[in-house]
């Protein structure tokens, strides 16, 4: 199916900051006041047409439509979990580009996996989202749709975020950080950013860019090996930024923010699942202010990389033997294959 794409040379109306918002009414003639009306309709009432804008007068909703476009996400497929609560869904944007959305429960409430990229240039071996490689940016509103569609669809509101689906979070650094100005904007779905959580392989440069904002997120790092010429084989962005670089630039965040690190690290059977391997997390991690969080890695058709909860739950033995915080990551949807980018590969192939 092809869709028709919305808006085509229209600007895009949802990945404005309210203070754009604005200054586009004002370059209207119009009152400051209609922004907060028009803010209200798309962030709070979350419209997809101006015409339902019935506080502005005909004339006016004409006016603004034919300037901006309001984008729109179409859901091509659900998948629920007969396990647990999990549900995942394939989107497809205006451009018929696919991503996936991953919605969790958890005891604290329910949490949203969302992608930031169409794709991803990073590469890591054992990742199903780079397969197919890069193709481009998701956009601000591309990223609050799949929050806003994803909530009407199940009728549940988000109560936490997780920026770990396709994509790295960081190589999308500028719309990225317009998504959460928006998001947590009072005036719309106020989301408190000290519930969200950004997952990044270690972009050191931009690490420190989001440590001098001081949004108040949480830092998930994809650290995955303890030495360089391991997370070298298996993330070639060490080939960049080396462990050393990355936990100095980890160091300072918490430096910034006062936020304690989270440390992603997927057990890998014969790669990284070894005590010596465990020790070098030590040597790495060792009285720094952080929480590991080991993941059985998710077996992918094009990867030969296995593991599975009773390695991980053997290398979090390894790490309390040397005092350190490690907890293995819940595993929700697998029977769906919840981890993302594996449902996209199976319609692009």
């Amino acid at each position: 199916m092809v869709r028709k794409l919305s808006g085509t040379n229209k600007k895009d109306i949802l990945s404005l900051e309210f203070s754009e918002l604005e200054n586009e009414i004002l370059k209207l003639a119009e009152p400051k006041f209609r922004a907060k009306q028009i803010f209200d309709w798309l962030h709070v009432k979350r419209v997809s047409d101006f015409g339902a804008m019935t506080n502005l007068s005909a004339q006016f909703r004409e006016r603004i439509s034919s300037l901006f476009c309001i984008k729109s996400l179409f859901a091509l497929k659900r998948l629920a979990s007969e396990q647990d609560n999990t549900v995942k869904y394939l989107y497809e944007l205006d451009d018929n580009n696919r991503i996936e959305t991953v919605m969790m429960e958890y005891e604290h409430g329910t949490s949203l996996c969302i992608s930031t990229q169409v794709g991803c240039r990073m590469g890591c071996r054992f990742c199903a989202s780079t397969i197919a490689g890069f193709k481009r940016n998701l956009s601000p509103s591309e990223m609050l749709l799949q929050v806003y569609e994803t909530e009407r669809l199940e009728g549940k509101k988000v109560q936490s975020l997780v920026l770990m689906g396709i994509g790295e979070p960081l190589d999308n650094f500028d719309n990225v950080v317009k998504f959460l100005k928006i998001l947590s904007d009072e005036r719309g779905k106020n989301l408190s950013l000290r519930h969200v959580s950004i997952s990044t392989c270690g972009i050191v440069p931009k690490i420190d860019e989001l440590a001098r904002l001081k949004l108040g997120v949480t830092l998930s790092v994809s650290l995955h090996a303890g030495n360089d010429r391991t997370r070298s084989e298996i993330m070639p962005v060490n080939n960049k930024y080396n462990i050393g670089e990355l936990i100095d630039a980890c160091k300072r965040y918490f430096d910034k923010t006062g936020r304690r690190i989270s440390y992603e690290y997927a057990v890998i059977d014969g790669v990284n699942d070894r005590k010596k391997n465990a020790a070098e997390l030590y040597s790495l991690l060792g009285g720094q202010n952080c929480h590991i969080n080991i993941i059985p890695v998710n077996k992918i058709k094009e990867r030969s990389f296995t593991s599975d909860r009773k390695s991980a739950n053997q290398f979090k033995k390894y790490l309390e033997s040397f005092g350190m915080n490690a907890t293995v990551r819940r595993t929700l949807g697998s029977d769906i294959n919840a981890a993302c980018g594996q449902l996209r590969r199976e319609y692009e192939v």
